[in-house]
Order: C-alpha cells, then sequence, then structure tokens
C-alpha cells in the first residue's frame, strides 16, 4: 500500500554512476533524501548534489518541463525528471541515464548526433517566392501545428527499440515528426518520400506506439506523423497505378524529346 503524502519522511534514489570511458566502473548508488510536498526527481537529484554527493552529473536547465534537458530512465521508462514526482513510486527510485545514447558521465548522455540527423531531412521549400503574401487556412495550419510543440528531449528516440537495434539507418520519431511538419505545411513543394524511403530508413518502424505514449508533450507521433509519412512512402513508390502513370509519362516525355 502507497504511504500517504504526510506520512511519507524520506526518499530513496538508486542511481547509475559511471563514464562512457570505462565502463568497468559502472556501478549504483543508493542516497536517502528527505521528503518534501510535491517533490519531482530532479529536487531529489539537486538536494544530493547540493549535500551529499556534489560529483554526480545530470543535466536540466528550466525545471519547467520546457527544456527537455533532464531526460532519463525512471525505473526503466524514459521520462523528464523535472515532471515526474517521487510519489508516483513505492520504495526505492532507480535513475539511469537514457541507453540509446553515448554514455558521458552519470546522468548525462551524449545526445549531439540528433543535431547531424536534423540537418539531414530536406528544409522547407516554399512554393511561392519569398516576398509573396502567404495566405493559409487555419485548417491547414493545424495539422502542422501539433508537431511545433516537441521540445527535444530525445524521449521518442530513447524508447524506440528500432532505434537501439538499427540507429545508424532510422532516423527516428522525432526526426519523422519534423519532416512530416514540413510535408503537411499548405506551401511547401518539395517531396520528400525518396529521402524517408531510402535514406531516414521509415521502413524499419513498426508502429508500436512505444514514443506516441512516452511523449511528455503528448504529441500523437505515431497516428498523426509516422503513418501519414508511411502512406507518401507507399503512395509514391510502391502503388502500381502511380508507377504505371510514371512510366507511361516517362515514355511519352522520351518519345517527344526525339522528335
Amino acid at each position: 500500500m502507497s504511504l500517504r503524502k504526510e506520512e511519507r519522511r524520506e526518499v530513496v534514489l538508486r542511481i547509475f554512476r559511471g563514464t562512457g570511458s570505462d565502463r568497468s566502473k559502472d556501478r549504483y548508488e543508493t542516497f536517502t533524501v528527505p521528503y518534501q510536498k510535491d517533490m519531482v526527481v530532479l529536487n531529489a537529484i539537486h538536494y544530493i548534489q547540493s549535500h551529499l554527493d556534489s560529483s554526480l552529473s545530470a543535466r536540466w536547465n528550466c525545471k519547467a518541463g520546457r527544456c527537455g534537458s533532464c531526460s532519463a530512465e525512471i525505473n526503466g521508462v524514459p521520462r523528464l525528471m523535472c515532471k515526474t514526482p517521487v510519489d508516483r513510486y513505492d520504495g526505492e527510485i532507480t535513475v539511469e541515464p537514457m541507453k540509446a545514447f553515448p554514455l558521458i558521465r552519470d546522468l548525462v548522455t551524449d545526445v549531439s548526433d540528433n543535431y547531424r540527423v536534423a540537418k539531414m531531412i530536406p528544409p522547407f521549400t516554399p512554393s511561392v517566392a519569398t516576398d509573396h503574401v502567404w495566405r493559409m487556412y487555419q485548417e491547414d495550419v493545424e495539422k502542422s501545428q501539433e508537431f511545433r510543440k516537441c521540445i527535444e528531449c530525445f524521449l521518442c528516440q530513447d524508447v524506440c527499440h528500432v532505434i537501439r537495434e538499427h540507429k545508424a539507418e532510422y532516423i527516428g520519431p522525432r526526426f519523422v515528426v519534423k519532416a512530416a511538419s514540413l510535408d503537411m505545411h499548405p506551401l511547401d513543394a518539395l517531396n520528400r518520400s525518396a529521402f524517408m524511403k531510402d535514406n531516414a530508413g521509415l521502413g524499419y518502424c513498426n508502429i508500436t506506439k512505444c514514443c506516441q505514449e512516452i511523449c511528455p508533450e503528448h504529441i500523437t507521433i505515431t497516428d498523426n506523423a509516422i503513418i501519414p509519412e508511411k502512406e507518401r512512402v507507399v503512395d509514391r513508390h510502391y502503388d502500381p497505378l502511380v508507377w504505371l502513370y510514371r512510366k507511361i509519362t516517362y515514355r511519352s516525355v522520351k518519345q517527344n524529346a526525339k522528335q
């Protein structure tokens, strides 16, 4: 039975310690911190750094769930430490770094490869001149507006089993979301289906929805981004009618060129 808030006096955390340079020294250390009302895991981490062990490394910035910096795995589930109340758990709380990324130290991982992947995605390419007055319907705005809520915490990347097994081949759910936000822009003229098929590894995703369930911003990643992107790839590259149309069109253009 869970303790009522007023009965709880302390919080016990089992925290991963180690560096990426020498994994033989990886270990877990247990800390006990005094309980405070409305305490989140990040509060407990800060107490440890201030009073028990100043060498504990953890990344954070805003403490308000807006920067996405304090991502970690809490009792085996990727979460933001600043948005995870300690009252959610009974007994000891295990805090570990994200497992999908290289370890730097303790709870800090190297997520820099995500920025390299972001540069791979073909940028916004407007269908009209930049000095043109752009007019958009609200319904068109809303199609991609949801994706703008992403705080790049990379929890969806961390929970994705495809990323863990095929990291070099699959760009991951966060970047499928980015591509979808561009493809759904009513003024974007670029077709990214070839990129998603050949370079992004979209075919690796088997839509288990684990990324959608873990998103702290509640973005419907699978239903509104991944599945529509998969449909674009299929429509463009695997639909037999589209293939036949392109064949006929290509032959017609080729014949006209000879004349």
